[in-house]
């Protein structure tokens, strides 16, 4: 993948060692596949963000939290997943990929949400530790039989003793699955009511659970059934097939506009992961479709053929000039090409057409600048690219961007600055302090610039 394709879809590295909730079974596979901190690979995309926050705020609304306080995460995994942490939820991009309808996808987070408003989390921390009491208990109970035992040559009470000591754990395990269970029955139930509210079908909730039913992943198979973080999916399946054909909406299906723009998510987490032949895949009923031609030219765009991908998108363009993601992929096919300022034009279409206010798309335009080299465009670059992180001051790559324009027009210790906030907004806070340091000797003490480092510097 071109360096500056990667711009979007780079899987940036986060820190996930607070995630440790069960209602993850992908948590586990990522701290064995790590070695010190857990990480997740997240990725950055404006255009499936804004389609999963569209999804999410009715929902949220129904369950009385404020969209605002609740952030969706989108993790480059492809399969079928997703969890809560804190406030945040987090959704694998295959479950997007393998959801046919936007109702499939909607149901998912329906569950989470259904996990968010009812304080599972804190709950289940306080079951952790009620379960961590229990193992303790047992195994102490356990060693003082097994010492009576041995003191009184009772071989039967030494093995008792022993006994309990290696099933105090079994047990502790057996209580924390059994209240997962219970708790990822009550998101259900609770994913139901906020459908239900929102007058939205429950079929798609439904058919995702018996989709991960026939590929075996949550039924345990060859696994002791209280062992598993989920109940047993025919028993889950079994109350939802009752339940979710009660609503007066299981029938109603996804307005047409909001399929197509689900498809053409998919068709960019296809073109990004399998190329040509994942979007082959996906849309092998239709590879006329507009999101397959999308996919298609995106996959061109990656395996190199920017000339032809660019022919691509721009009759993409042609046939539907409202939609903005085809003018930020021509955006990213013109950076990739050289042409800074029209790439800029292209992703400032998209900014105009775009229904969200994504800072990522907005300190696209700046980025697009910057690759120009012209020191004439510096400032406009610094404004744009300030703008979008105004929006989202998180985008830690657009500080990388926004430290080469100073750079271009010799302002070192803003340069440093912005590479010292990059760092930081990426985790790395040892590389911001050193950058933050460097930063700060170049301005005079007490300005907002000194003081923007100082607090790097300080901030444990």
């Amino acid at each position: 993948m071109k360096r500056n394709l990667r711009r979007i879809w780079r899987a940036t590295l986060i820190s996930a060692v607070a995630l440790t909730t069960a209602f993850s079974p992908m948590m586990a596979q990522v701290a064995e596949a790590q070695s010190g901190r857990p990480r997740l690979p997240v990725v950055r995309d404006a255009q499936i963000e804004g389609l999963i926050k569209d999804y999410s705020a009715p929902l949220l609304k129904a369950a009385g939290l404020s969209a605002n306080r609740v952030e969706i995460i989108l993790v480059n995994e492809l399969t079928f997943n997703a969890f809560v942490a804190g406030q945040r939820i987090f959704i694998n991009t295959g479950t997007i990929l393998n959801s046919e309808t936007p109702n499939e996808t909607i149901g998912v987070l329906a569950h989470e949400i259904g996990h968010l408003a009812g304080g599972h989390q804190e709950r289940l921390r306080d079951q952790m530790a009620r379960a961590q009491v229990i193992a303790v208990v047992a195994s102490l109970l356990g060693a003082g039989m097994a010492a009576a035992g041995a003191a009184g040559n009772s071989r039967e009470a030494a093995g008792v003793g022993s006994g309990i000591m290696m099933s105090g754990g079994g047990v502790a395990r057996r209580s924390l699955m059994a209240y997962q269970r219970t708790e990822e029955i009550t998101a259900d139930r609770s994913a139901l009511t906020y459908l239900n509210k929102t007058g939205q079908s429950p079929r798609g909730m439904l058919e995702s659970f018996e989709g991960l039913l026939r590929n075996n992943i949550l039924s345990g198979r060859g696994t002791d059934r209280y062992f598993s973080s989920h109940p047993a999916p025919q028993d889950r399946i079994g109350f939802l097939q009752t339940a979710a054909r009660e609503s007066p909406y299981f029938d109603r299906k996804d307005p047409p506009e909001l399929q197509l723009r689900h498809d053409l998510a998919r068709a960019k987490i296809a073109a990004y992961n399998g190329g040509a032949n994942m979007v082959r895949q996906t849309f092998g009923k239709d590879l006329h479709s507009q999101p397959a031609l999308y996919g298609d030219a995106i996959a061109t765009q990656l395996s190199g053929s920017p000339s032809a991908a660019l022919q691509k998108i721009d009759r993409l363009i042609a046939s539907s000039p409202n939609t903005p993601w085809f003018h930020e992929v021509k955006g990213e096919i013109l950076m990739e090409r050289g042409r800074g300022q029209e790439a800029a034009a292209a992703f400032k279409r998209a900014v105009q057409l775009s229904p969200s206010r994504s800072g990522l798309l907005q300190a696209s335009i700046g980025q697009a600048l910057v690759t120009t080299g012209n020191p004439a465009l510096m400032k406009e670059a610094i404004a744009q690219i300030r703008k979008g992180l105004d929006i989202e001051p998180n985008n830690y790559n657009a500080y990388r961007f926004l430290a080469m324009a100073y750079g271009n027009i010799g302002e070192v210790g803003s340069a440093e600055l912005a590479t010292a906030e990059g760092y930081w907004q990426a985790g790395n806070f040892r590389e911001a302090k050193v950058f933050a340091a460097r930063a700060q000797q170049k301005f005079r003490p007490g300005t907002p610039s000194w003081q923007q480092a100082n607090d790097i510097i300080t901030t444990r």
